[in-house]
């Protein structure tokens, strides 16, 4: 498929900047299922959330935490000009206890064996670099300590369409983190998942639902812009989850007995689908995915995802089209920008209802 059929137009002032406070007052754009070629959008807020939701349904979401992975710093100064040069890093894998993955701005301006200088007694040696701007760091400390030092350095990992028109500030440490965070290892958030609180949790619960959590570590994989002309083309970056003993239970029993499994965020239901996709179906464990899922997937496991507003000719894109239908999701957009909700991390969300087939 051409990349270019995913496209669509959307005004800049649709990208929210900021979170909608307080969170489950965001709105929350309907998109119903059903047999209809193009049936009528519904316009809630998520808020309204119990209302959608039936007893017994099992709504699955991922409870990986963000890192502080946006670090600044500078290239230590090399003989014999002396020159330094300040950069931008925002870590996206990790690849060992002492060495992650990383985009570096500006990038074309580091060799292998540069020293960055990120803190105080804190240091990374670029070990690899590669044509698409990726480096490979190997920090000065490992485990824990790294995990530490990041946390004091680093700052929210905002997408660059926040980054480029505002800093990241104190109220990004709470804003950018879901109520679910407790794994530590995304390098962006799990968005979905930033619209729920403690009293909606509650509400879902008064109503029957079940809640069940899993682990995606959101890296590259999941953000990463799509820069070849063809699907084809486009090779995922790994990903790594983890799904609990009770969580797969719950899942399980749904699909038996008719229930639904409603997926909170393009994370949980790619974990979802990865996992079934094994010879032995969804099995509790550890797992890495690479699932690229585009117009014609036949999904397993998921019946509805609630998930926000994806940017153009994005992988995310093309999934919902592969939920939704590709000809209803193009409408849903374009209604989304006609009524002005908001766009991407910070914005609105979607509830997609999975069409027959």
């Amino acid at each position: 498929m051409r990349i270019d059929e995913f496209d669509f137009p959307l005004p800049e002032d649709r990208i929210a900047l900021r979170p909608a406070f307080p969170r489950d007052s965001a709105r929350l754009l309907v998109v119903p299922g059903g047999a209809a070629a193009m049936p009528a959008f519904g316009h809630r807020r998520i808020g309204d959330l119990p209302g959608l939701m039936r007893p017994g349904d099992v709504v699955v979401f991922n409870d990986s935490r963000v890192i502080r992975a946006a670090l600044s710093g500078r290239r230590a100064p090399r003989m014999p000009d002396g020159s330094s040069v300040t950069l931008r890093i925002n870590l996206i894998e990790r690849l060992a206890p002492d060495r992650f993955r990383a985009f570096a701005r500006p990038g074309k301006r580091l060799r292998i064996g540069d020293e960055l200088e990120l803190g105080p007694g804190f240091t990374a040696e670029v070990t690899g670099k590669s044509e698409d701007g990726e480096i490979d760091l190997r920090f000065n400390q490992e485990a824990e300590a790294l995990d530490a030092a990041i946390e004091v350095y680093g700052t929210s990992p905002l997408p660059p369409y926040i980054a480029a028109r505002r800093p990241a500030d104190s109220s990004d440490i709470e804003g950018y983190q879901t109520i679910f965070a407790r794994d530590a290892g995304s390098v962006a958030a799990p968005t979905a998942g930033l619209h729920f609180t403690a009293g909606l949790m509650a509400e879902l619960a008064a109503r029957g639902v079940i809640l069940a959590p899993l682990t995606l570590h959101v890296g590259a994989g999941t953000f990463v812009p799509v820069k070849a002309a063809d699907t084809d083309d486009h090779v995922m970056h790994s990903e790594n989850y983890a799904i609990p003993v009770q969580s797969v239970a719950h899942i399980l029993a749904a699909k038996a007995e008719g229930r639904r499994v409603i997926a909170i965020g393009t994370t949980s239901l790619r974990t979802l689908e990865a996992a079934a996709a094994a010879p032995d179906g969804l099995r509790a464990g550890p797992g890495a995915t690479r699932l690229f899922i585009l117009p014609g997937y036949q999904f397993r496991m998921v019946d509805v995802l609630m998930t926000n507003f994806h940017l153009p000719r994005s992988t995310l894109f093309m999934l919902v089209c592969a939920l939704g239908g590709t000809s209803r999701l193009r409408a849903a957009y374009a209604e989304a920008v006609a009524r002005g909700y908001r766009f991407y991390s910070y914005g609105d969300a979607m509830w997609i209802d999975r069409v027959p087939g």
